[in-house]
C-alpha cells in the first residue's frame, strides 16, 4: 500500500514538473485536427510535450502497445512545426481522443493539467503510477526542420512524465516511415529504417520482374526527376536510389544543407496548387517525367514541364494516381477471376474507391465507368482511411497527393493460398499466378499505414512499366473538368453545417437552394461549400465545362455565402 502511494505521488510530481517546464504560451490556442497540432515552431514546445504525454497515456490504455509521435509540419513553411500521434495500427489517433487532446494542450497551468490527466485516467480506466514496469512505449520521429531537435526534447520529457513509459527515438524520418514502424512493431515485424527500405526495394524489384517482356519502355521512360521539397523525402531517396534497379532517378531540392529552403517554391503542395515548375527545374526537362514530394514525404504528385516559353506544368494529381492504381488492381483481379478463360466472373473480393467532394468529377466518372464502387467521405485522411478499411482492397487519394491502398488480411491470405496452390502445380507461368504475385508485391510496396510518397511513386513507376505507358498515356485516362477554389471570410464558420460528405448544406436554411440554382446555369456544373477546419473562412469549390464557367460559378456562390454569413 505504501509503495502504491509512493508511485502515485511520483506520478503527480512528474506531471506538475513537466507542465511547469513547458507552460502554455500567452494567448495560444491549440486544436488537434488531421494534421495534429501545428503552429510556429517557436511556440510549439508545450503542445508537443502534452501530445507526447497523451501518446504515453494512449499506450498505457492499450496495454503497452507501441504508439507513435512524429514532429513535423508537412508542407508548411520551414518556420512552422507540429506534432501528431500514430495509433498502434499505424493510422491516425482514434478520433474519440481528439477532444481530450485539445483540452490537455490548452490546460492553463500545472494544477489544471494534473487534474485533467488524473480525471481522464480515472474515466478511461488507465492505470497510472506503476513503478518499475514499462507500461507504455512511444516511438518518436522528426523531420529536418531546425526546431525539430528542440521539440524532440519536449516530447521526450512529456513521455517521461508518465511513470513506466519508455520513449524510443527512431531518428530523423519521413512521416510515413514512423507510421510504418509503429504498425510493424505492433505486428511483431522488424521495424527499423533498414527494414522499411528493404521492403520497398524488394517489393519494387519483384513487381519489375513481373513486367511482361514486351513492355518496360526505353531509357527515357525509365528516367524520373524527383523534387524532394528540400525535405526529408529527398534525403531518404538519395540513400536508396542506387538500389532501385530499373529506374534512373535524379533528385533535385534534395534537402542537402545549403541547397534550398524546405517547401519554398518547391514540393507537392506548391506544384499542385500553383501549377508551375518547382525551383531547380527548367525547359531542359521537357519530355522527362517528374514527381514532387512534400516536406515530410506523405504527398506525391507528378508533372511534365509544358513548354520552354513559361514555367507551367502538365499536372497529374492524386485523382489520377488513384485512377492508375485502381486500373492496375482491377486488371489483376480480372485476370485472377478469368479462371480457365471464363470471362465476366464477378470480382473475387470487394474493391472500393474512396474520394472526397474535392475529387475532380471527371475522375469519379472514369472510375465508375470501370464498374468500380466509388464512395465519398468528409474531407480529411482520417475519414478516408477509416472508410477504405471496410473493403478487401480500399483505395483512397486526395487531389493533393495524399493516399494509399489498403489490403485486408483476409484478402492477402486468399492471395497466398492461391499462389501456393498454383505453385504446387508448377503453374508459375500462368497469368493467374503472376497476377496474384503482382498484387502480393503491391501490398508490400504500398504503405498500409498512411499515405507515403516514396512507396507511392515506386508503385506508379512499376505500373507504368507493366503497362508500357508514357506520361502522356497516363494523362489521357480522362480530361479533368476545369475547377476553381475560393475562400470567403465569415464571422462564424460554424454557421455552415453540411451533410452528404460535405456536398450539401443543411444550415443556414436556403443556401443550398441558392447553390443549386447557380449550378443549373452551367454545363457539367458542380459546386459545394464547407467551413474551414482551421480559420474563419468558408471554402467554395466549383467545376464546369470551361474555366470561365467554373470561375463564374464559384464567384456567384461565394457572393451568396458572403451575403448570408459575411
Amino acid at each position: 500500500m505504501a509503495a502504491d502511494q509512493d508511485h502515485e505521488q511520483e506520478q503527480r510530481r512528474r506531471l506538475l514538473a513537466v507542465a511547469s517546464r513547458f507552460p502554455l504560451p500567452n494567448g495560444a490556442r491549440f486544436s488537434y485536427g488531421t494534421a495534429g497540432f501545428r503552429a510556429d515552431g517557436a511556440t510549439m514546445a508545450s503542445a508537443v510535450c502534452r501530445a507526447a504525454l497523451l501518446a504515453a497515456l494512449r499506450s498505457v490504455k492499450l496495454a503497452g502497445a507501441a504508439v507513435g509521435i512524429v514532429i513535423t509540419a508537412s508542407h508548411n513553411p520551414v518556420r512552422d512545426n507540429g506534432v501528431k500521434i500514430a495509433d498502434p495500427d499505424g493510422g491516425m489517433m482514434d478520433q474519440c481522443w481528439e477532444p481530450f487532446a485539445d483540452t490537455l494542450a490548452n490546460a492553463p497551468d500545472p494544477d489544471a493539467l494534473l487534474q485533467l490527466v488524473l480525471q481522464f485516467a480515472k474515466d478511461e480506466g488507465i492505470p497510472l503510477g506503476r513503478g518499475g514496469h514499462h507500461t507504455a512505449q512511444v516511438l518518436l520521429g522528426r523531420d529536418t526542420r531546425p526546431t525539430g531537435e528542440y521539440l524532440l526534447d519536449a516530447a521526450l520529457q512529456g513521455i517521461n512524465a508518465i511513470v513506466g513509459a519508455r520513449a524510443i527515438d527512431m531518428g530523423i524520418l519521413t512521416t510515413p516511415q514512423l507510421h510504418w514502424m509503429v504498425r510493424s512493431k505492433n505486428k511483431g515485424i522488424k521495424a527499423s529504417e533498414s527494414d522499411y527500405f528493404t521492403q520497398l526495394i524488394d517489393s519494387f524489384r519483384r513487381l519489375l520482374e513481373l513486367v511482361p517482356k514486351d513492355k518496360g519502355g526505353d531509357d527515357l521512360s525509365k528516367k524520373l526527376i524527383v523534387d524532394g521539397a528540400n525535405g526529408i523525402g529527398g534525403v531518404k531517396l538519395e540513400q536508396i536510389k542506387a538500389e532501385l534497379s530499373g529506374l534512373n532517378i535524379i533528385v533535385r531540392n534534395s534537402g542537402k544543407e545549403g541547397e534550398g529552403i524546405l517547401n519554398h517554391m518547391c514540393g507537392a503542395d506548391f506544384v499542385q496548387k500553383e501549377r508551375v515548375t518547382p525551383h531547380g527545374f527548367s525547359p531542359d526537362d521537357i519530355g522527362v517525367r517528374c514527381a514532387s514530394l512534400d516536406g515530410d514525404a506523405d504527398r506525391l504528385v507528378y508533372f511534365h514541364v509544358s513548354s520552354a516559353s513559361n514555367n507551367s506544368v502538365a499536372l497529374v494529381d492524386g485523382d489520377k494516381i488513384l485512377s492508375l492504381f485502381a486500373l492496375f488492381i482491377r486488371e489483376q483481379l480480372d485476370i485472377i477471376s478469368d479462371n480457365g478463360g471464363q470471362a465476366n466472373k464477378p470480382l473475387p473480393s470487394r474493391l472500393g474507391i474512396v474520394q472526397t467532394a474535392y475529387a475532380n468529377g471527371a475522375s469519379t466518372k472514369f472510375l465508375k465507368s470501370l464498374g468500380l464502387e466509388v464512395v465519398f467521405t468528409p474531407t480529411g485522411v482520417k475519414y478516408l482511411h477509416k472508410k477504405a478499411l471496410e473493403y478487401d482492397i480500399g483505395i483512397y487519394f486526395e487531389a493533393n497527393g495524399h493516399g494509399t491502398v489498403l489490403f485486408s488480411e483476409d484478402f492477402i491470405a486468399q492471395l497466398e493460398s492461391l499462389s501456393n496452390e498454383l505453385c504446387s502445380r508448377a503453374d508459375t507461368v500462368s497469368a493467374q499466378y503472376q497476377a496474384a504475385m503482382r498484387l502480393m508485391a503491391a501490398s508490400q510496396l504500398i504503405n498500409q499505414a498512411v499515405g507515403d510518397a516514396l512507396s507511392g511513386f515506386l508503385l506508379v513507376e512499376a505500373i507504368l512499366q507493366y503497362k508500357g505507358w508514357s506520361f502522356q498515356n497516363w494523362c489521357e485516362l480522362y480530361s479533368d473538368l476545369p475547377s476553381r477554389q475560393l475562400k470567403v471570410k465569415v464571422i462564424d464558420r460554424t454557421a455552415i453545417i453540411t451533410t452528404d460528405a460535405e456536398t450539401k448544406v443543411s444550415q443556414p436554411s436556403g443556401l443550398q437552394e441558392l447553390i443549386d440554382m447557380e449550378i443549373a446555369n452551367y454545363a457539367h456544373g458542380r459546386c459545394f461549400v464547407r467551413p474551414s477546419g482551421t480559420e474563419d473562412v468558408v471554402r467554395v469549390y466549383a467545376e464546369a465545362s470551361t474555366q470561365e464557367a467554373a470561375d463564374s460559378l464559384a464567384k456567384s456562390v461565394a457572393c451568396h455565402v458572403e451575403s448570408l454569413l459575411g
